[in-house]
């Protein structure tokens, strides 16, 4: 039987803790310190802070562009290395640790034995379950998936899902609370491995694998034909609305009856492909050469400007 869950009212949170110097944790700490929360990072490794710093220091950039909210400062930022200190105080828990099962069931049986019954801890997996990750929980029914996108700082898809064991007084509680931080929540129905957002990009990506493998497209060839193709459509309708478009006046009925039977034609290869010394190869140096003389830091930056781009577009004429 599940345990109740009851927090504390979403709008009173003041205290974040992010678990995870990586890019989702330092991008969460940067949306947070952004939204006007007291934040606290921990970092398993002193090595990681360099790191840290500099991707809040790129994300800052177009948390300014697009506004803070009132009382927004990177003062309010604060490292620990110590996960007792860390957690203290916090009123909710933003995990991004490695995508290790036996890390996170560890971390998690540690985080509920350091925090009060009412701190909701959410994890930033992007594939592994609740249900395995709170096993060793002493108070699993406040343990949530709050899937974010990359860079965490500027998409605002969260998708929130929880385990065998989590209260949906929990579930509820982190939707609210992430809309209130300014996020979009997509509350599933039920758990399913990769969710929702990454189900469907996969399934891209493993096309894509496939036509490399067989000499019909190259990496250049597929990221031009997103980007000048479906891409700037998908930044504002999903494939669904896209086909229901795609009928004119008739709609998605209009669509299926038109090209449903194409879906029997073998287009589409959901296996994935083996991925051979050939294959890989293939696909680094392609990626090399998309990405020429640009290092990481420049491609973030770039990107980042986009997406800035885009969101204000999407504000200005879709979100009104």
């Amino acid at each position: 039987m599940k345990r109740e869950f009851t927090g504390i009212s979403p709008e009173r949170v003041s205290r974040v803790c992010c678990i995870g110097g990586g890019p989702i944790g330092s991008g969460w700490a940067a949306w947070f310190l952004a939204r006007g929360f007291q934040v606290t990072s921990y970092l398993h490794d002193p090595a990681e802070e360099a790191s840290l710093h500099a991707l809040i220091d790129t994300a800052w950039i177009s948390l300014e562009t697009l506004g803070l909210a009132a009382g927004a400062s990177r003062d309010k930022l604060r490292i620990s290395f110590d996960l007792a200190e860390a957690v203290s105080g916090a009123d909710f828990i933003q995990e991004s640790a490695p995508e290790n099962i036996e890390l996170k069931q560890t971390l998690y049986a540690q985080l509920c034995k350091l925090t009060g019954e009412r701190v909701v801890i959410a994890s930033s997996t992007s594939g592994l379950m609740m249900t395995d990750i709170q096993a060793s929980c002493s108070s699993p029914q406040r343990t949530v998936v709050g899937h974010p996108f990359n860079p965490p700082y500027l998409l605002p898809l969260v998708e929130v899902v929880g385990g065998r064991q989590t209260a949906p007084g929990a579930v509820q509680w982190v939707a609210d609370f992430y809309r209130y931080a300014g996020k979009a929540p997509l509350v599933l129905p039920k758990e399913t491995p990769g969710f929702v957002a990454t189900r469907l990009q996969e399934a891209m990506w493993r096309e894509a694998l496939h036509m490399i493998t067989n000499g019909e497209a190259s990496a250049e060839d597929i990221d031009f034909a997103i980007v000048n193709g479906p891409g700037p459509r998908w930044a504002m309708m999903g494939p669904c609305l896209t086909y229901h478009m795609g009928g004119g006046e008739g709609g998605m009925a209009y669509c299926l009856e038109q090209f449903g039977p194409a879906l029997k034609y073998p287009w589409s290869r959901l296996a994935a492909p083996e991925l051979t010394p050939e294959l890989f190869d293939q696909l680094v140096a392609g990626s090399d050469r998309l990405a020429g003389e640009r290092d990481y830091e420049t491609l973030n930056r770039r990107r980042d400007r986009a997406l800035v781009g885009i969101n204000k577009v999407l504000k200005e004429t879709f979100c009104k």
